[in-house]
């Protein structure tokens, strides 16, 4: 046996067991889901071959309500997300008044439980005794409790905020290790030039932690895709459907209406989607690493 191949050999041993736990947790589940997928199991009949059917009965006018929230909650959740921790990750990066208070103001989601955090707002919601609607009435914006979680307008909204608040934290470490690591013989070139504050984020900073906000938002869009907890606890998908998103209505017609069959066709769609993200950040990743090359 040459040197070649046994240096090939000892390589594919150590990658066994990796191969053997995505295997077991990750290939067998998504194929054994999307034979699911293709059949009309529920608690009620056994499982008969329907082939494209439950994928037909998905697309209706429902669901592409459905899709659209979901990707408009996606898109608010993350811009936000970014947004704050970019601003939070500056702040604790620079000498400034309120760097103090702002890094404590980011420990408590990560203190706290999810589920718990997640109830704490449920309770700052609620109209009758929650505090957001009686600080609205105590200074005079509304006449009357304002009961969020019940209308689907401030439902929706409600949700997004609870989101922000739990991801932030994340993102602000983030962004803050990825400002670190800039080189600090850049600001002090561009200070002795004469370069002000805003001016030197704009032109040293932002630029190179873009692939860090690239990473982190690929990362963020994946999680708050597929997030239920927040959604379920708050609001279960209601008032009226308004806060149903793809993997709570996945859940619905998995877990609740007992239709295996059609939420496997959904939860294949999701893994669709989440495929497309994937492909998008490799192609874009790909193309940041050949320039920062070059």
């Amino acid at each position: 046996m040459t040197a070649q191949r046994t240096a090939v050999l000892f390589a594919w041993a150590l990658l066994l067991p990796a191969l053997l736990y995505v295997t077991a947790i990750v290939a067998y589940p998504l194929v054994e889901t999307v034979i699911l997928s293709f059949t009309d199991a529920s608690l009620k009949r056994t499982s008969d071959w329907v082939g494209w059917a439950n994928y037909e009965r998905i697309f209706t006018p429902t669901f592409a309500e459905v899709i659209g929230r979901t990707f408009i909650w996606t898109f608010f959740s993350v811009s936000l997300k970014m947004v704050i921790g970019i601003f939070g990750a500056t702040l604790l990066n620079a000498a400034v008044p309120g760097r103090a208070l702002f890094r404590v103001l980011t420990m408590p989601p990560w203190i706290v439980p999810m589920a718990i955090g997640i109830f704490m707002w449920g309770w700052m919601y609620n109209g009758q005794f929650g505090m957001i609607s009686g600080l609205l009435q105590r200074f005079g914006f509304v006449d009357g409790p304002v009961a969020f979680l019940a209308n689907g307008g401030t439902a929706f909204w409600a949700t997004v905020i609870t989101d922000v608040w739990i991801g932030v934290p994340l993102v602000t470490l983030y962004m803050l290790a990825a400002m670190q690591a800039i080189p600090q013989d850049l600001y002090e070139a561009a200070w002795t030039d004469g370069a002000g504050r805003f001016y030197r984020f704009r032109r040293i900073t932002l630029p190179l932690i873009v692939p860090a906000i690239i990473t982190m938002s690929m990362l963020s869009l994946i999680a708050t895709f597929n997030s239920f907890d927040i959604i379920w606890i708050l609001t279960r998908g209601g008032p009226s459907g308004q806060t149903t998103t793809m993997i709570i209505d996945t859940y619905n017609t998995a877990i609740g209406s007992k239709r295996y069959g059609e939420g496997a066709a959904r939860a294949v769609l999701i893994c669709l989607f989440l495929s497309v993200f994937s492909l998008l950040y490799f192609r874009v990743t790909s193309r940041l690493s050949k320039g920062m090359v070059r």
